[in-house]
């Protein structure tokens, strides 16, 4: 790579030092210069100068909390994405499957991404509604919150199931007829991968699924990213995709704590810069859209909760909790030890309280209190300013989400919680009025990969739908960057290489449409385009990069598509 100059019409570092710039000299993957145009000739005499029209150049996003890998293979071709942000309502779902049916093979079985019964206002399919759909066709569709899974019976016929139906695995179930026979539906992470693995197996190549979502991330203005699921079996898939030309995304890897390896460093043959193992991943609870998070409110008996199944009475509460404290104290002295980031998934004030608890008596036992661990809290939909305040206090970083608010804010607020509850969710003020290191993230493939829509959200509290909850948890514009560039670079370790653009650093930048500062707020998401990105001094080449990726050998890589979703996210 020739050193070159980069100018746009501005430069937004992130340096608090130097916040704006003319120009950056980048010699091969590493900043060398940031300043006038004169200061960066002086840096890298003989360097090309290149304008790159860009109305701002500024850092790579940084997504600290997705599932880049699984997600393509769960979401892209050859599954047909009904995600609500694709598909508004259950008529524009069933229009999909009209299509899909017309226009694909009779012999090439169905799969379909994105179902969630609160946004599309439509009760859990099941087999017989499937039936009456597909008929002989074989046909799965997935739950948008990786907690549930519907197929049809000639799905359950091609299996063998609709004579020897499988028993429930640990942790999960199927739904099942009055005879014991399954009805098409099945929830939690085990069902899940029993049912769309052995399909997901012989379609495609899992590889360029995940590619393809790699661009989706790119074109979305990612730079870096990280797999908070993490498997060792994915390995062999990052080392390709890190390999391949073109490569828009560096990834940090949580390796989730129900693998036997958990506690164990891992080398990446591409190098640190481009993947690494960083900590371990748990999950107190589960997702607000099942009804198994840990509440100490209860859930309203609401049209829209009547709908998605979820029952007041036996919905949320302390029995929500995927873990016991005893369970929790003996994996933190485990991972602890061996010096890994620990990250909690927590969507609830009960689970909050867990996390926190556990946190705070393992830092105290390994001698971890006042030291830089950046240990993690992820979510944090129920949270208040007391639970941020003793984050802060115990060094805690916080990742909110505030595609929470902005998808089902308007259901949060009245139709999901009471008033009180449910308007003040995803508190980002009361989180970065703590002190706390706050980042923010879309955990893809939950919400689409869209940081400039979490930045817009984050600073007006304004709803896809329109609706304004809370004004007051508002966050300012550079609060809200801050947590998309360098705040979320420091809670994946990485500001020392990602999150601003400064001498020393790797040259990665997102070009924009617009300097976002001279947007109107309630304008970014319409009047903010990402136009590029630059990983390593390079323009990222999408086209050059599915190539190469497509052209890899797909039977190497078919083990992947074994495990399709993320479960608890």
């Amino acid at each position: 790579m020739a050193d070159v100059i980069l100018t746009a019409k501005t430069i937004i570092t992130m340096n608090g030092d130097a916040p704006r710039a003319e120009a950056v000299a980048v010699s091969g993957d590493t900043i060398v210069a940031v300043g006038s145009v004169e200061h960066c000739r002086t840096a890298l005499p003989g360097a090309e100068i290149v304008d790159t029209g860009a109305a701002a150049l500024a850092p790579g996003f940084v997504e600290p909390h997705s599932h880049p890998l699984i997600s393509g293979i769960a979401t892209q071709a050859p599954a047909r994405s009904i995600a609500p942000w694709d598909c508004p309502s259950w008529a524009d779902v069933l229009d999909v499957f009209a299509e899909t049916l017309a226009t694909s093979d009779t012999d090439t079985p169905l799969l379909f991404a994105g179902f969630d019964a609160l946004l599309h206002g439509h009760p859990k399919p099941d087999a017989a509604e499937l039936d009456e759909i597909f008929g002989d066709r074989v046909a799965l569709v997935t739950d948008n919150s990786g907690h549930g899974v519907y197929f049809n019976s000639a799905l359950m016929r091609s299996y063998g199931w609709d004579t020897n139906p499988p028993a429930d695995p640990v942790a999960s179930h199927f739904g099942r007829n009055p005879d014991g026979s399954l009805d098409g539906q099945g929830f939690e992470l085990p069902v899940v991968t029993a049912v769309t693995g052995p399909l997901m197996a012989t379609l495609g190549n899992p590889l360029v699924a995940a590619a393809l979502y790699y661009a989706v991330m790119a074109r979305g203005g990612y730079t870096s990213t990280s797999d908070m699921t993490y498997d060792p079996k994915f390995a062999a898939g990052y080392e390709a995709l890190a390999a391949a030309p073109s490569c828009p995304l560096r990834v940090s890897m949580w390796e989730v704590s129900t693998s036997d390896t958990y506690s164990e460093a891992v080398t990446f043959a591409a190098g640190e810069a481009s993947l690494t193992k960083t900590g371990v991943k748990l999950w107190t609870d589960g997702s607000p859209w099942v009804g198994n998070i840990a509440i100490s409110f209860p859930y309203l008996d609401s049209e829209a909760t009547r709908t998605a199944g979820i029952d007041p009475a036996t919905a949320g509460g302390a029995h929500s909790m995927n873990y016991s404290r005893e369970q929790l104290d003996a994996i933190l002295d485990k991972a602890a030890p061996a010096g890994w980031q620990m990250a909690f998934h927590a969507n609830g004030d009960l689970a909050l309280d867990l996390a926190l608890d556990a946190y705070e008596d393992a830092l105290t036992r390994h001698d971890l209190l006042g030291t830089d661990h950046r240990w993690r809290l992820e979510h944090c939909g129920a949270g208040t300013r007391e639970h941020f305040d003793r984050a802060a206090r115990l060094g805690v970083h916080v990742s909110l989400a505030p595609f929470q608010y902005y998808y089902w804010g308007d259901l949060l607020d009245g139709a999901i919680f009471d008033h009180e509850h449910g308007s003040r969710w995803a508190a980002f003020g009361d989180a970065v009025a703590s002190g706390a290191c706050v980042s923010l993230h879309n955990d893809g493939s939950v919400s689409p990969p869209t940081p400039v829509v979490s930045i817009a959200t984050t600073v007006t509290r304004r709803t896809r739908g329109g609706g304004v909850h809370r004004p007051d948890q508002a966050i300012t514009l550079d609060q809200a960057w801050r947590a998309q560039t360098i705040d979320a670079a420091r809670t994946l370790r990485r500001e020392h290489l990602i999150g601003s653009i400064e001498a020393g650093k790797l040259a990665d930048f997102v070009e924009l449409s617009a300097d976002p500062w001279a947007v109107a707020p309630e304008s970014l998401i319409e009047s903010l385009q990402v136009q590029g990105t630059w990983v390593g001094g390079r323009r990222v080449d999408l086209d050059e990069f599915l190539t190469a990726v497509g052209g890899a050998d797909a039977a190497e890589h078919a083990h992947l598509g074994q495990r399709t979703t993320k479960g608890c996210c």
